[in-house]
């Protein structure tokens, strides 16, 4: 697990680079490229939990998924959720021996964003990494690649939300204590991009970390280009419960 631990440790390289390749810096873009997925690489080969990726849990396209889970935020919406009429028993049943998630989704951990809830899925249905800003760190990134490498998942959405207050926190800029002000770092070209508008900010934000995840990963990038994988953005009202995609 040495390869693992090297990785999960480079914080200040990664968030650099996370802005360089906003910006537009080719140089560092390319170095964290290659050292992102060639510790990803190692830490997956010698883990002992990685096994042959498993068959996806339904069979459904990366299209499909996307129109599940979005059909499924109608029915958040409509009050009418299917997840809560599923017995409870089965669910544990078939997923306790192993996960087939079909789609991962990187959320915010803001306790108003309950991804399973909004998007009326239960136990075994979706791989959830949450951290707030929803941006994609070493550990974010290896966690996602584990969804999709590894569990099958054939969808991953970034999902930000409005009154972000990681990216409102970026925005202003102020002293907070402890580490929270590492999360400013991977936002600020977020912020930067949409002039400081809030709103604008949140959208980029989902935007920038999906984009990123794409470039940075090899899984990733493999995966979508191999029809196996969509990529997407996302954003949540927390005020209407609603999800609406973002364009690339």
């Amino acid at each position: 697990m040495t390869g693992f631990m090297q990785y999960s440790g480079m914080r200040c390289g990664c968030l650099g680079c996370l802005e360089s390749k906003v910006t537009g810096d080719a140089g560092l873009s390319r170095r964290d490229f290659l050292c992102s997925t060639a510790a990803t690489a190692a830490a997956l080969a010698g883990a002992s939990m990685i096994s042959a990726p498993a068959a996806a849990q339904t069979a459904l396209t990366p299209d499909q998924a996307l129109e599940t889970l979005m059909d499924g935020n109608k029915r958040y919406l409509g009050g009418q959720l299917k997840s809560f009429n599923e017995d409870l028993s089965i669910l544990k049943a078939k997923t306790a021996e192993k996960q087939e998630p079909f789609a991962a989704v990187l959320s915010c951990a803001d306790s108003r964003v309950p991804v399973e809830l909004v998007f009326d899925q239960s136990i075994g249905h979706l791989f959830v990494v949450r951290v707030a800003g929803n941006v994609a760190t070493p550990e974010i990134t290896a966690s996602l690649e584990y969804g999709i490498a590894v569990l099958g998942a054939k969808l991953l959405l970034v999902l930000g939300h409005s009154n972000c207050g990681a990216v409102k926190a970026t925005i202003e800029g102020k002293a907070v204590p402890g580490q929270i002000g590492a999360l400013y770092a991977p936002i600020w070209p977020a912020v930067n991009a949409a002039g400081g508008d809030l709103d604008a900010a949140i959208n980029a934000n989902a935007r920038m970390q999906a984009t990123l995840l794409s470039r940075t990963s090899t899984i990733i990038s493999t995966a979508a280009k191999e029809g196996k994988l969509k990529v997407a953005a996302a954003r949540y009202d927390v005020a209407t419960g609603g999800v609406s995609l973002l364009p690339p």
